[in-house]
Order: C-alpha cells, then sequence, then structure tokens
C-alpha cells in the first residue's frame, strides 16, 4: 500500500538524497513545500535554478562564484603573494568569517582518501600548481595550508607540501586553536583567528 501520492514519494525521495537528510525529515520538507505559499515556493525554484545556471569555479581560486574572477580574486586590497588552502567552499567561508585573513584562497573541493578513490586528480591540485608556476606581475610567496586536522587533512597537507617543495615557497600550517579532529567549519571566529594568525612553517 503506497504511503504518499507519486509525486510526493519523488520529492521525499528527492530530499532523501541531501547530505544528512534521513527519510523522516526529507518527509517533512517535501510536506512543508506542498503546503507553503506559491510565492515560497516559485522563490525555492528560482533559487535553485539560480545557483545551477550562474554559479561557477572562479578561474583563478576555483571558489564557487557567480563572477569570474570572484569578489576575493578581484580585490586589490587583498594580499595576491599569500594563497590560503582549503579543503572545500565551507572552509573559505568560515576562514573569511573571522576577518583576519587578507590574502587569497585556493579551494580544493574534497582531501586526499585513497580509499575512497580520491587521489590528486579528483581535486583541484594541478591547478594550484599551474597558479604557483604562474610568471609574474603576481608572484606568490607563501602557501598557508589550511586543511582539517583528520587524517584525510593532514594527508593532503603533506602532499602539497611534497609537490610545493620545488617552488621555494614559504609552506605554514595553521595550528593554533584547532583540535586534532576538528573540522574548520565547524570552528568559532574567534578560534579560526588565532589559528590564521599562530600558523607555523610546515
Amino acid at each position: 500500500m503506497q504511503r504518499y501520492a507519486e509525486p510526493i514519494s519523488r520529492l521525499i525521495k528527492a530530499f532523501s538524497g541531501l547530505p544528512g537528510i534521513g527519510e523522516k525529515t526529507a518527509s517533512r520538507l517535501a510536506l512543508y513545500v506542498l503546503n507553503a505559499k506559491n510565492g515560497y515556493v516559485e522563490e525555492l525554484l528560482r533559487s535553485i535554478r539560480d545557483v545551477r545556471e550562474n554559479v561557477s569555479l572562479c578561474s583563478e581560486c576555483m571558489t564557487f562564484s557567480d563572477k569570474d574572477p570572484c569578489s576575493i580574486c578581484a580585490d586589490r586590497s587583498r594580499d595576491a603573494t599569500t594563497v590560503c588552502v582549503v579543503g572545500d567552499y565551507r572552509d573559505m567561508v568560515a576562514l573569511e568569517a573571522t576577518g583576519s585573513y587578507r590574502g587569497r584562497y585556493h579551494v580544493l573541493h574534497g582531501l586526499l582518501a585513497p580509499l575512497k578513490g580520491i587521489g590528486p586528480d579528483e581535486i583541484k591540485v594541478k591547478e594550484l600548481v599551474d597558479r604557483i608556476r604562474r610568471p609574474a606581475p603576481v608572484t606568490v610567496r607563501e602557501v598557508i595550508l589550511a586543511t582539517a586536522f583528520d587524517a584525510e587533512g593532514e594527508a593532503t597537507a603533506l602532499y602539497l607540501k611534497k609537490v610545493l617543495a620545488p617552488y621555494g615557497l614559504k609552506l605554514t600550517r595553521i595550528a593554533a586553536g584547532i583540535p586534532v579532529g576538528g573540522h574548520i567549519e565547524y570552528m568559532d571566529p574567534s578560534t579560526l583567528g588565532r589559528a590564521m594568525q599562530g600558523r607555523k612553517e610546515a
């Protein structure tokens, strides 16, 4: 016996595909959408379509943006010689919220995880190396390794240190304030600020 009408079941299944959304939560979301005012539903649909059609990767730092270059890369007041490497977009947003960093970023869109089949070719390592190798007028002098402090984040930091070593860069690793096993996106701004200011040689 079918619990829901077929269109509702399809919507529940679609919501269930989102990270962290179980069947019960997906059911609540589907029924909320069903009962919501038309204006809300239309705005939700427009927002989803807008994200899919108008957001892409910045060709410089690989972050999500509706402009190329993104607003950070286009900001001439930021230090283009310092690049902070993060695992994903949420980490970049968390670091920006501290207000303590005025350099540029590079978003890897993942961390090395060989057991999951994620190697250097599956994340934005090549783009980072190409950026480092790019000739003047802007020369990157420092790379801050700001990946998570779990096994995958540490493995990624060690790999990047090895890959970038030949270029004579200053390589630093954020440390102070971030607990072992901690994820950057869950840290509060003051903790992240201390970690950025207390970075050390990698």
